[in-house]
């Protein structure tokens, strides 16, 4: 039986690798019903100051096609308890590239407060976004 009834995690999730399905399938594997909210085109300028590789777009349809995900939402403000009072998730999931970042450990706080559990998954090493992305701009270079 799952820990939690509704789990929630979100990402840009673009250039999709096998880091973001890590997170996806340990996500699921503790909850029943998991929601991913996916940053929007405007929420990763904002929040990372560049555009994603893959549009918006394509990025929900390729998380939506996951079979670990049960529920696909734009994420498009980086204030998780926006997202609570909407989904009214258990659980929020998240790399643990990010514990014990003041960010982090703010959400933790006032997830705390409301008695939402924060997870921390183990983070793939080796693999990122940034990096597909800066070997792409290398190889383009050449």
């Amino acid at each position: 039986m799952n820990r939690y009834k509704i789990g929630y995690t979100t990402g840009v999730f673009d250039m999709f690798h096998i880091g973001h399905l890590n997170i996806l399938k340990n996500a699921k594997s503790q909850c029943e019903h998991l929601i991913v909210g996916v940053s929007t085109d405007e929420v990763v300028e904002q929040y990372k100051g560049k555009k994603p590789v893959i549009r918006y777009e394509e990025r929900i349809e390729i998380v939506s096609a996951i079979k670990y995900v049960d529920e696909v939402v734009p994420q498009r403000t980086m204030d998780k308890m926006e997202a609570w009072e909407r989904l009214h998730f258990d659980a929020l999931f998240h790399g643990s590239d990010w514990q014990n970042s003041d960010m982090y450990n703010k959400i933790v706080s006032q997830f705390r407060q409301v008695g939402v559990d924060v997870v921390f998954l183990p983070h793939t090493e080796g693999v990122s976004s940034t990096l597909l992305t800066e070997v792409l701009r290398k190889l383009k270079e050449e």
